[in-house]
């Protein structure tokens, strides 16, 4: 039936604690599926001295590597989950990264004739660098070549925005593909002036607020620069970084030669339920990376009345509306501090796109992402009824 609850497994290298935006968006569709009555059992790895609040949450055995910081690998073997697996007769499986644990859902699914869906959240190959033993370009390579492969393999893949879309079929994935950006869960209507008392921030200080991992995919160093540039303006400019990484150390230094280490604040790791206190207290979004999907801390800022102004590639800047709730820039410092002052000298300006901001991401919520989600997995769980009756009039 239609309306029927499904019974869903859910398998990612990367959820919570870790924070990122494929944790992110795994829990907020996570809830909104069991509050929509599915059953719902996530396969992961295991994080150190992390305890599950969640009974259906299962950690593989996992190890910590030199290129793996902060991001625990799973290893074999894998027996002992798999009878787990079994227990519930999933309806369908639904991987959200296509490496170890994206493999064994995948495989598992095949196995028990179930069928797969997976997220393509990252471009993944613009991540090449952490693997420092390996050519850059064969490595690059590598990841292209097992994308093919593996989102080939699926029933139906999802995928956030337009942009990684393109990405795929970049990488001649010729497999069905939804795209369904990331909701955003409504905000904390935290007063403004609050939040900044609770941050201890001056009522003179303008807050440039950057939140994500402090990674070299991130292109920091044109954020650093930009700011650099938009310090000299005005002197009541302050940039927050929200996050940590393995970036950390060269960012400081960073900051240290470009004169800006005495307005530059690295707020370093926020559990997720604090970080909606520094949108509230912030007075603009910014944001360089160029390797997004999709722009969900955009969006998120956004929801609190935060103008963003963020470089034009990727995913990120298509939350934008030029002029309405942000600007997007080119990947040049001198361009982005341009917009970035642009904004915070006009008053008016920046009220208008702050209340556009809002307006913008009003639709954007869990709930209607969910509903789409579950269009998908009844959508393939259906063909998969139908080939299977195919197959039985056929052998009579």
């Amino acid at each position: 039936m239609e309306t029927d609850p499904l019974r869903i497994a859910i398998f990612s290298d990367s959820a919570l604690p870790i924070l990122n935006g494929v944790s992110i968006s795994i829990d907020a569709l996570v809830g909104e599926l069991r509050n929509q009555g599915h059953s719902v059992h996530v396969f992961t790895a295991r994080f150190p001295g992390y305890k599950d609040p969640d009974p259906n949450t299962y950690r593989f055995r996992a190890i910590e590597t030199p290129i793996s910081r902060g991001y625990p690998v799973s290893y074999p073997p894998f027996y002992r989950m798999l009878l787990k697996f079994r227990r519930h007769d999933f309806d369908v499986v639904h991987t959200h990264t296509p490496f170890m644990l994206g493999m064994v859902g995948f495989r598992w699914a095949e196995s028990h004739d179930i069928p797969v869906v997976s997220t393509y959240h990252t471009l993944y190959d613009r991540y090449a660098h952490y693997f420092k033993l390996l050519p850059h370009r064969y490595v690059r390579f590598r990841i292209a070549k097992h994308t093919n492969f593996y989102y080939n393999r699926m029933d139906h893949v999802i995928t956030p925005s337009e942009a990684s879309l393109k990405w795929l079929r970049r990488h001649s994935v010729t497999t069905p593909v939804t795209v369904i950006p990331t909701g955003i869960p409504a905000p904390q209507m935290l007063p403004r002036t609050d939040a900044r008392q609770s941050l201890n921030i001056p009522p003179d200080n303008r807050i440039l607020l950057y939140v994500g991992r402090l990674a070299r995919e991130k292109n920091l160093n044109v954020l650093l620069e930009m700011a650099a540039i938009a310090f000299s303006q005005d002197r009541s400019l302050r940039l927050w970084l929200v996050g940590d990484g393995p970036y950390r150390d060269e960012c400081l230094s960073m900051a240290r030669a470009l004169g800006i280490g005495d307005r530059v604040r690295f707020v370093g790791f926020v559990p997720r339920a604090e970080v909606d206190r520094y949108y509230a207290a912030a007075d603009l979004f910014v944001f360089s990376s160029i390797t997004e999907t999709q722009g969900l801390v955009v969006q998120e800022a956004m929801s609190y009345g935060l103008p963003a102004i963020a470089v034009t590639g990727g995913g990120a800047s298509a939350a934008i509306i030029e002029g309405e709730n942000g600007f997007t820039v080119k990947n040049d410092p001198e361009d982005f501090a341009l917009s970035t002052l642009k904004v915070l000298e006009n008053d008016t300006l920046h009220a208008s796109l702050s209340e556009q901001a809002i307006r913008s991401v009003r639709n954007s919520g869990v709930s209607g992402m969910c509903e789409q989600v579950v269009a998908v997995y009844r959508h393939v769980i259906e063909a998969r009824e139908e080939l299977k009756e195919h197959a039985s009039l056929a052998r009579v």
